[in-house]
């Protein structure tokens, strides 16, 4: 937050290590997944600006870390699964506030193919989301 728009100068790094985080399992209360999310949230808000070109890359590390969410069976509480599918939807619709609405249109394939109810709540959020 205090970097604000200046974090554009460390988008290439902070890109890796957001991926790398979002796409490890981190033990039943997945703090380094929900800190993460947190700083996607706020890295989109402030370098928004950057993020349409970034949106092949992210999208695809979201949709797969609420896959993986989805498909857990280990002992991560249901809370906290709720908590990581709210905080990659949120992320979702900041990169389709700043992509133009970019992100509802690649997800619409995407909504009509899953099966999973979870997973198609989550895509739905994005799509209503105006």
């Amino acid at each position: 937050r205090r970097l604000g728009i200046l974090i554009v100068r460390h988008l290439k790094r902070l890109e890796r290590v957001i991926l790398g985080y979002l796409e490890v399992c981190d033990g039943p209360e997945e703090e380094a997944r929900l800190g993460i999310l947190e700083t996607l949230q706020c890295t989109i808000e402030h370098a928004w600006p950057r993020m349409p070109c970034r949106l092949p890359v992210l999208l695809k590390a979201l949709l797969k870390m609420i896959w993986d969410v989805h498909t857990d069976r280990g002992p991560t509480p249901e809370p906290v699964k709720a908590a990581l599918l709210q905080g990659a939807t949120e992320c979702l619709i900041l990169l389709d506030r700043c992509s133009e609405g970019q992100v509802k249109v690649l997800l619409e394939g995407v909504y009509s193919s899953c099966e999973e109810n979870r997973v198609r709540e989550c895509i739905r959020k994005v799509q209503e989301n105006t």
